[in-house]
């Protein structure tokens, strides 16, 4: 579980109701006509940019990477990869079919040297697995941006067609307020819909995307020299090179100058 995912959006929430109940009741912020265009709008807007299947693959892969967290860390899955070596050096290939891992991308790679794939048949596999995974979540990123680009947009549009009501009907001063009330709602709604949801998770998942792409070319690469039998201190020297310098070695071990 992704926590300050969490941590964040009610953060936000607490705040922005706060504020509201310090300075008013908080059904005067509620307003059907300006949820419509907000959500309506960047719904729609978003719709047009993108395919019905990037949609069905983006949108549920995005808000479930933005509060969940990789099972293992690069360092971990480093450790993890030379123990897997170690084993393959001991016992063959045979020796990895009882290998237990919480990664499901390392334990079908995993299963390919067990099973005796040849080099280029795990290689292309799991690249192509890597890569069709890696698109899904950068479409997921994308969709929320776009939803966060359109949201504001559409506030500016509810702002201006509530001020075209309430000049329409200056002549009745009693819907001057409600008019009013939904413009300005309009603007407010975008804004919070943009800059407190859809723009933070965008980003989060890119952040997201570039973690997983250095993981999961790792695992391939772990995988790929298990199934060539390289040593484990061999598998375990050419795979912290992925890692930062301060996170290349092990805990209280002196890091060079």
């Amino acid at each position: 579980m992704d926590i300050m995912t969490g941590v964040g959006l009610t953060a936000g929430i607490i705040v922005i109701t706060a504020m509201i109940l310090m300075g008013g009741d908080l059904h005067m912020f509620i307003s059907e006509h300006a949820m419509i265009i907000i959500f309506g709008g960047s719904i729609s807007a978003t719709m047009i940019r993108f395919p019905l299947s990037a949609l069905l693959h983006g949108l549920p892969l995005g808000a479930k990477f933005a509060f969940t967290m990789s099972r293992l860390s690069a360092h971990d899955l480093v450790d993890e990869l030379a123990r897997i070596a170690e084993i393959a050096r001991k016992q063959g290939p045979v020796g990895l079919e009882k290998v237990e891992t919480d990664e499901p991308f390392l334990a079908k790679g995993i299963r390919y040297v067990a099973d005796g794939y040849d080099l280029d048949f795990i290689r292309d596999n799991l690249e192509r697995d890597r890569d069709n995974f890696l698109m899904h979540l950068d479409e997921g990123s994308k969709i929320y941006r776009a939803i966060g680009d359109c949201a504001p947009a559409f506030g500016m549009i509810g702002t201006l067609i509530g001020m075209v009501q309430m000049f329409a009907n200056m002549t009745d001063p009693s819907k001057l307020g409600p008019f009013m009330a939904t413009a300005l709602l309009a603007t407010l709604y975008g804004a919070l819909v943009a800059n407190l949801f859809c723009l933070p998770i965008a980003d989060k998942l890119h952040g997201k995307l570039l973690d997983e792409e250095t993981n999961r070319t790792l695992i391939i690469d772990g995988i790929l020299m298990i199934r060539d039998s390289k040593s484990p201190t061999l598998v375990r020297e050419m795979l912290l090179a992925y890692l930062p310098e301060k996170h290349r070695h092990a805990e209280g071990e002196p890091v060079p100058a």
